[in-house]
């Protein structure tokens, strides 16, 4: 008797192991490979609409070459690959722990927009402030205000029922409006100037830039540490954080989660705060950064790039960040392809589509490449 209860404690043992191994292997394969494929994939097609549309072989070849110096093969190219992925990464970590709780949150570009102009709007209104102060309180401020304007759809959703996909949309229309409205007010507006355009940020407001003393054209600035220490402080949120396991088990089944005593309306609103705040702190980095200033549409599509890229990083904060890097490497890398090789930069979006494409449907890239992934355990098991 106590032998065939041992035999059965040990056979439990071995199973369960046996899917821990086995599901480490999927999250594997699902957080890395199936992307490292749907890139490989999509570089292809890329090629091969470039041959359809009369581009000659050597031509197509050069555009490659030059898409990879642009985004790597200097100094002077790792500074623009990182330039640009530093807000697409804090607006992209933002939307994936939407994802994770739920929450499918269109609303990033708004948020972000909202966020750099009041980062600016601060910066300049307490330019008397040392840059001890004054630059890291306007980070805060763009902060503040994307998590409050993401705040709106999220009461709206838990306490009405509102979509946040139909809400945030709204709010984005609201947020270019708001955007136009607010440029031309003689506090914000540059004077001299008869166009939406802001003050500038003073200095002791920027982000300073890394490499200048190396050379002055470098674009690289401070918030490549903000990223990065977002993206280790999204992970401690969501993986070893009360308020993270209560965005992830509600994101993963709503219904068990308000069983367990999780408060769905609170989880909503501050998921959703939550993604406002790292959208607003892209927008704010942006323009402290980069901008020196508050333009209509200064974000450029950077909020909704950032749904791709929570997509392409399996809303993970580390797949997020490598998923941030390859975009911005193909975006520092098209404008060197399109200078080298004569080949539109338009390309870089439908190569940044396709690779959306191929990430939604995992099933295809393990058809394509039924090599690069191991078998299930129950086809294992059945053959046997």
């Amino acid at each position: 008797m106590t032998t065939s209860i041992g035999k059965r404690e040990l056979d439990d043992a071995g199973r369960a192991l046996l899917n821990r191994s086995t599901r480490g292997r999927q999250d594997f394969e699902d957080l890395v490979v199936v992307p490292v494929f749907a890139v490989i994939v999509a570089l292809i097609l890329g090629a091969l609409i470039m041959f359809a549309t009369g581009v000659d072989l050597p031509t197509i070849g050069k555009s490659f070459v030059a898409l990879a110096k642009g985004s790597v093969g200097s100094l002077s190219a790792v500074s623009e690959t990182l330039t640009a992925a530093i807000p697409l990464v804090l607006a992209g970590l933002g939307l994936g722990l939407g994802f994770r709780a739920g929450l499918f949150n269109i609303g990033a570009e708004g948020q972000l927009l909202l966020g750099g102009t009041a980062a600016v709007v601060f910066s300049f209104t307490f330019d008397g402030l040392p840059f001890a102060l004054l630059m890291p309180l306007s980070l805060l401020a763009g902060a503040v205000v994307g998590g409050l304007y993401a705040s709106i759809a999220g009461i709206l959703k838990a306490t009405t029922g509102a979509h946040e996909v139909i809400s945030t949309i709204m709010l984005n229309l609201i947020s270019f409006q708001l955007l136009n409205y607010l440029l031309r007010q003689p506090f914000i507006q540059k004077e001299g100037r008869s166009d939406p355009i802001s003050k500038s940020v003073p200095d002791a407001g920027q982000l300073p830039r890394l490499l200048d003393w190396i050379d002055p054209n470098l674009r690289v600035h401070a918030g490549l540490f903000l990223m990065l220490g977002a993206v280790a402080l999204v992970w401690w949120l969501l993986f070893r954080s009360k308020i993270g396991f209560a965005f992830r088990a509600s994101g993963e089944n709503p219904d068990a989660a308000r069983y367990a005593g999780i408060k769905s309306g609170l989880v909503i609103v501050a998921a959703m705060g939550t993604a406002g705040a790292l959208a607003g702190l892209a927008g704010a980095a942006q323009v402290l950064g980069v901008l020196d200033r508050a333009s209509p549409g200064f974000s450029a599509g950077i909020g909704f790039d950032a749904i791709a890229l929570a997509l392409l990083g399996r809303s993970h904060p580390v797949g997020i960040l490598f998923a941030g890097l390859l975009f911005g490497g193909l975006e520092a890398g098209g404008r060197q392809m399109q200078v080298d090789a004569g080949v539109s930069i338009d390309l870089i979006a439908i190569i940044q589509a396709l690779i959306i494409v191929f990430i939604a449907a995992p099933l295809l890239v393990r058809a394509i490449f039924p090599w690069g992934f191991r078998k299930s355990d129950n086809a294992s098991g059945g053959s046997q």
